[in-house]
């Protein structure tokens, strides 16, 4: 429990502290009009209060990735706790931030329009094609994974049956009207509800297991516990662990979010409360379900075996049910479900998007949002025919290479600014030597090599990327991005 509790803190401390420091770096000017105020068009760009730009930015980051993807590292032992703290703190939230704040400052622009703004036109069409392949697996995964876990409810809660497929489509068609209409019309309105739902959904299950009489918080394992690989298959901890573990330590796919409030946001002073604090909600969100993980099982042989019989899903199902029981645990059960059917919605919005900025369209008009939606879709019913498995495993990967992508973006903007870049260039190159060596090592997507040689090469090209970075970008000034928006008076809010 002590551990638990230190780890909570640590995050709520890291909000403070941390993430004060980063925004000073940054330098907000609350006298500087946001995309809100000056592109506001009743459909993508509406201003809304902060506390709803809040919880709709939680939701929106907020998938399956904090529960199924803490559940999975929990398989490593409390040490997977360490890194959903120190990921969100250092990397993670600031990834967020300046996702978010970088949006702002260029009009509310999408991940690949920045990127390729700060780091060039090869890397924004690398971006332009690696977001919409992110965002459909999002987007699969975001079906995929509710439809399996509404219909299991449904089946053995109830004397009804239904169908997966159907399930599936009931979602789809959710989707394309969440998609095209505005977007206070639907998300601005009931998301901040569910936002509380997910809130009190999680509290109340750290309550529940807390004071249960069963089960105690981590009461089976050893402080020397907390820093060790205690894998039940031996599997090697780096660099998988932070492979699994995206969403609640860092997620390219909150990049791909974070432009969605920004188009929303009143001020610029409201933005480490948005974006550091939205990514700081999830953290806790993710360290809860690891603790249950952790916690509800005899064992990790217990989890592992709950894993194999059913996916992170099948974890879900049953410490809702074991610990609050039928009514408790249909609204626990029914919180997650809201979690990934939140973030399918807005990832096919965020795809939508990023198509019309790549092809200049504007999306006032309802043909021009389904001219460049449908196509989306059919793709996306498609690739719901693909093994969800192989599906997840692409998306973990392409999540953390986004991340990357966006994180040396922040840090080009650092360094031409003349601004302390380190805290972005060193999660930055820690993330990249991650995703080079799981892809140079994975036998299943990637080359399998050997480990050493893997990870020799992940490091040697993160530092050369790193002097690149820095090469190209320091001491160019900000001459070149005279177009961002000058500071203005900021009009009443609505």
């Amino acid at each position: 429990m002590l551990w638990f509790l230190t780890c909570v803190a640590a995050l709520l401390a890291g909000y403070f502290i941390y993430g004060a420091i980063v925004e000073k770096i940054f330098g907000i000017n609350e006298s500087r009009k946001t995309p809100a105020h000056t592109k506001a068009d009743g459909v993508d760009y509406v201003r809304m209060s902060t506390p709803k730009v809040y919880l709709v930015q939680l939701l929106n980051i907020a998938g399956v990735g904090p529960i199924f993807g803490p559940i999975m590292g929990a398989l490593y032992g409390p040490a997977a706790m360490l890194w959903i703290v120190v990921g969100c703190i250092f990397a993670g939230a600031v990834h967020d931030y300046f996702s978010g704040m970088l949006s702002i400052r260029n009009g509310g622009a999408s991940v690949p329009t920045m990127t390729g703004r700060y780091l060039g036109n090869g890397a924004k069409h690398f971006m332009n094609i690696f977001a919409i392949v992110l965002l459909l697996l999002v987007g699969v995964v975001f079906v995929s994974a509710p439809a399996g876990m509404i219909t299991n409810l449904i089946n053995e809660q109830t004397s009804l049956t239904v169908s997966m497929t159907t399930m599936v489509v009931i979602i789809f068609a959710y989707y394309i009207i969440a998609t095209i209409v505005p977007v206070d019309k639907i998300i601005g309105r009931f998301y901040p509800l569910f936002g509380a739902l997910l809130i009190f959904m999680s509290v109340g299950l750290i309550t529940a297991i807390a004071f249960s009489s069963e089960h105690q918080i981590l009461g089976g394992f050893e402080p020397s516990d907390m820093f060790s690989n205690l894998n039940p298959k031996d599997m090697p901890l780096w660099p998988a662990l932070f492979i699994t573990i995206a969403c609640g330590a860092i997620s390219g796919f909150h990049a791909t979010q974070s432009p969605l409030m920004a188009r929303c946001i009143e001020n610029e002073t409201n933005g480490r409360f948005v974006f550091y604090g939205a990514m700081i909600g999830e953290g806790i969100i993710a360290l809860i379900w690891c603790a249950i993980a952790l916690s509800f099982f005899d064992s990790l042989e217990g989890l592992q075996a709950a894993v194999a019989n059913g996916g992170p899903g099948n974890v879900v199902y049953s410490a809702s049910f074991g610990l609050l029981g039928v009514f408790g645990g249909i609204i626990a059960f029914l919180g997650v479900v809201i979690l990934p059917i939140t973030s399918g919605d807005t990832a096919f919005r965020s795809s939508r998007l990023i198509l019309a900025e790549y092809f200049n369209m504007e999306q006032k008009t309802m043909r021009n949002r389904l001219l460049m939606a449908v196509p989306l879709f059919i793709i996306g019913g498609v690739l719901t025919q693909v093994d969800f498995g192989i599906i997840w495993r692409y998306f973990g990967f392409a999540n953390q290479t986004t991340a990357v992508m966006m994180l040396w973006t922040a840090s080009a903007y650092l360094l031409r600014h003349n601004k302390f870049h380190w805290i972005t260039t060193v999660p930055a190159a820690f993330m990249t030597s991650v995703c080079i060596t799981f892809i140079l090592n994975n036998g299943t997507l990637g080359f399998g090599q050997p480990m050493q040689l893997s990870t020799i090469i992940g490091v040697v090209a993160a530092l050369a990327i790193t002097a690149y970075v820095i090469k190209i970008s320091k001491g160019k000034g900000d001459t070149e991005f005279a177009d961002e928006e000058k500071p203005t008076g900021v009009t009443e809010t609505v």
